[in-house]
């Protein structure tokens, strides 16, 4: 036999899985740039097994692409991040400003994200090829308890401890304690419970700059009163630029409304 080197894995190295998947005969690629496969839908892991030997390719990689005139997964994209069909503009994708964008959530998506914490995945929920996906009886994709219909108030309050011990062995833990309080506030600004509020402000404390421009925000859609009673003492006291600069962005955004 044949020996050589081999690596195995799942979304874990920086490899291109989806044109290979698409070559290797899995299914093609959607309009909403993912791998859709005529027997799986769109709801499935692309596992990869690199060699480094020559193998006989006798395999029949012709899979036509099969979305026709369906556009339902550009047409769902909150934040229309679809330029256009098969082209992502990642910069829009919330999945993207979610999970791999490691600063702040710019201003103008902050709204549209809603209460989408971790990732998006709209595009995939509406594309009718999932009418074809079953659920999987792998004990690794079944939510755990814990992790089922979390309230934002108990999110917005884990430390970074709490954090690693909630979402161990889960790729949320990936993206941190820090950039995950940054989106649990911006759901809770998008939330409109003022119950919230008492949470925000601790937050406005944190040691975390993400999550202290995050807190601004959060606050200024939460309560105006709130806001305006905290903003000057505030000014005063931040010494961060970043943070400085989303106290006063705020500020005149009510400014504005009001005067409007």
């Amino acid at each position: 036999k044949t020996k050589g080197e081999v690596k195995v894995f799942v979304d874990t190295a920086p490899l291109m899985e989806k044109p290979l998947a698409e070559s290797a005969g899995i299914g093609w690629e959607g309009k909403h740039t993912n791998l859709v496969s005529p027997n799986f839908g769109s709801w499935l892991f692309l596992g990869v097994i690199l060699i480094d030997v020559n193998i006989l390719d006798n395999h029949n990689s012709s899979n036509n692409n099969k979305c026709g005139t369906c556009s339902k997964c550009l047409d769902i994209c909150p934040t229309n991040a679809f330029i256009s069909p098969y082209k992502l503009d990642a910069r829009k994708c919330i999945s993207y400003l979610t999970i791999e964008n490691k600063g702040h959530i710019p201003r103008e998506f902050r709204k549209i994200i809603k209460n989408r914490i971790y990732g998006c995945d709209d595009c995939l929920a509406v594309c009718p090829w999932n009418k074809f996906a079953k659920k999987s009886n792998n004990i690794s994709f079944i939510a755990r308890e814990n992790l089922k219909k979390p309230t934002l108030k108990s999110l917005s309050l884990l430390s970074d401890l709490d954090f690693r011990l909630l979402f161990s062995g889960s790729p949320i833990k990936r993206i941190g304690r820090n950039q995950f309080i940054r989106n649990v506030l911006i759901a809770i600004g998008n939330s409109s419970d003022k119950s919230l509020i008492k949470n925000v402000k601790i937050l406005l404390n944190d040691n975390s700059i993400l999550v202290r421009v995050a807190s601004v925000w959060a606050l200024s859609i939460l309560s105006k009163h709130a806001f305006m009673s905290e903003v000057d003492q505030r000014l005063k006291n931040e010494k961060n630029k970043e943070v400085i600069n989303e106290w006063l962005e705020s500020k005149e955004e009510i400014i504005r409304n009001f005067k409007g």
